[in-house]
């Protein structure tokens, strides 16, 4: 019997090592879901300009405009937690003149103050009302009505959980199609590295207009909620 050349006896040991260390197939998915919810609550920037000979005039008018804003707003309930200040401005103005020669310029023009309160409303029934009475009050701008939900934990943690159950079914279509089964669940991401969508908030926008005018037709909608997981399993040897 001819003696075995080691560098092939080796071969034939390590072999069998390397099939058994062999990586398993993987079928990664991306599972989504989504579901249309009801806000309970939306959030109102309202601002109110004022101008002054100097910047102390300007900024005590705007003061007392501001706290004309904040309130009306005490009269729909809302105070505590759900005033914000957004933002206070206060800078030199200008108007355009013509001079005899027909040279148009800039001159000075006192001051502008500028103060923003955010006020969320959680009676969403009366806030076409509210915004109403804001602009009725004095209010110069409102720059939108963005919808929330207060506490949107239970709703996302349920879309999540219907994104990782379409996964599962992608991935058993995938196999069946492939002629092979599911293996044990390998890993899950969420957000998937491709990146998640992100909830869509509903948003409304009303303008000024003619003291005593009807309340402004504000119509919640609905937000939508979303969630993607990347999933891998192993498939079934």
């Amino acid at each position: 019997m001819r003696a075995v050349p080691a560098l092939l006896l080796g071969a034939l040991l390590i072999g069998p090592a390397l099939a058994d260390d062999a990586v398993p197939g993987r079928i990664s998915v991306i599972g989504r879901a989504s579901r249309e919810v009801a806000p309970d609550f939306a959030t109102v920037e309202v601002a109110v300009e004022s101008r002054g000979p100097n910047p102390a005039a300007a900024l005590d008018q705007n003061s007392a405009a501001a706290r004309k804003v904040v309130e009306l707003a005490g009269e729909f309930g809302i105070s505590g937690p759900d005033l914000a200040t957004a933002a206070v401005s206060l800078r030199p103005a200008s108007k355009t003149v013509r001079d005899p020669g027909g040279q148009v310029r800039d001159v000075p023009d006192g001051y502008q103050a500028t103060n923003s309160v955010s006020v969320r409303v959680r009676d969403l029934k009366r806030l076409g009302a509210l915004m109403r009475r804001l602009l009725d009050g004095g209010a110069d701008r409102i720059g939108g009505v963005a919808f929330g939900l207060s506490e949107p934990g239970e709703t996302e943690n349920a879309v999540r959980a219907e994104a990782v159950r379409d996964a599962r079914r992608q991935a058993e279509i995938l196999a069946e199609a492939a002629g092979t089964r599911l293996g044990r669940l390998e890993s899950i991401v969420s957000p998937p590295r491709e990146g998640a969508p992100a909830p869509i908030l509903a948003r409304a926008y009303a303008a000024k207009g003619a003291p005593g005018g009807l309340a402004v037709p504000v119509e919640p909608g609905t937000l939508t909620v979303a969630a993607a997981v990347e999933v891998t399993y192993q498939v079934a040897p």
